[in-house]
């Protein structure tokens, strides 16, 4: 996904998007199984990066990042990406899951209100991990961790019907539950975000044209949630596609990615999660933007 923002100095929020373009290369193709990435998922990622710098340059970016995640820091295999990519001469930067988290939550605490309640816990589904962060006032991360489940390596792991079978929808539960055995307790208010969660929020207003502006800060009831959920996974991949608001690109994956969620949230017992259209890549934006206040106030001494 390329994020392109202008830095508002003194505005609220100070980054105002400017090109939020999504590609879906599936670099975790066939990770889970193979702890390698596939030839053909390396080549559709270095093609889909060169597209996207291309249209930065078009927009004159001052500076430009590509960011890996889950995928470059599982791969056995992740020194032939990384090698193709140096010879671009393009910047990469690859977190940890620890910084995947603080990240994300550096987005949401930049664009959604605290709640009343003060505490807040965020959780980021990606294709090969899932992170959950809880933290307080100030906008400030405590507790988090991340571990290896995903809407991709999850599908892999465990679904080979379509629409699932009822044991392949218990070997996702379960696989699901032992995942989240090893986040942090959610506190407070659960916001969820990034693709799936941003999924099931234009499932449920039949959004034919994605919005961020109207999925961001939605709040959606529990039981809504468990509704579109499980509609989903009664669905052959066909018939999701059908869908208003499902992105063709994640027809086949997203019943796992979006169980993660419905599991999270019930285990949270909570009766609404809200969801955020930010994400990793808005928090990579803030730090840039901070050391870009820093930079001018440096010069200004």
């Amino acid at each position: 996904m390329l994020l392109v923002a202008d830095v508002v100095q003194g505005g609220i929020p100070r980054l105002r998007p400017v090109a939020d373009v999504l590609e879906m290369p599936r670099l975790g193709q066939d990770l889970d199984r193979t702890r390698r990435l596939h030839p053909d998922a390396i080549a559709r990622t270095l093609a889909a990066i060169a597209r996207q710098v291309e249209r930065a340059r078009v927009l004159a970016v001052d500076r430009l990042i590509v960011v890996g995640t889950e995928s470059l820091r599982a791969a056995e295999n992740s020194d032939e990406f990384l090698t193709a990519l140096a010879a671009t001469g393009i910047e990469l930067r690859v977190i940890s899951g620890d910084e995947e988290a603080r990240l994300s939550f550096r987005s949401v605490a930049e664009s959604l209100p605290m709640p009343p309640s003060g505490r807040r816990s965020v959780l980021d589904i990606g294709g090969g991990s899932t992170e959950l962060v809880v933290g307080g006032g100030g906008g400030q991360p405590e507790r988090w961790a991340s571990v290896k489940i995903g809407s991709v390596r999850l599908h892999e792991r465990c679904i080979r019907h379509d629409p699932p079978t009822r044991e392949e929808v218990a070997a996702l539960v379960a696989a699901i539950d032992a995942g989240l055995d090893k986040l942090p307790a959610p506190e407070g208010e659960l916001v969820a975000l990034a693709g799936t969660a941003t999924t099931v929020a234009a499932l449920h207003l039949g959004m034919v044209d994605y919005d961020g502006r109207k999925v961001d800060g939605l709040r959606l009831g529990t039981d809504r949630l468990r509704e579109i959920i499980l509609d989903l996974g009664r669905r052959s991949i066909a018939e999701r596609g059908q869908l208003p608001g499902l992105d063709l690109r994640r027809a086949d994956v997203i019943f796992a990615g979006a169980m993660i969620l419905l599991r999270t949230a019930e285990r949270a017992g909570t009766t609404e999660v809200v969801i955020s259209d930010r994400g990793v890549r808005w928090g990579i934006l803030e730090e840039l933007a901070d050391e870009k206040s820093r930079t001018n106030a440096g010069g200004q001494g």
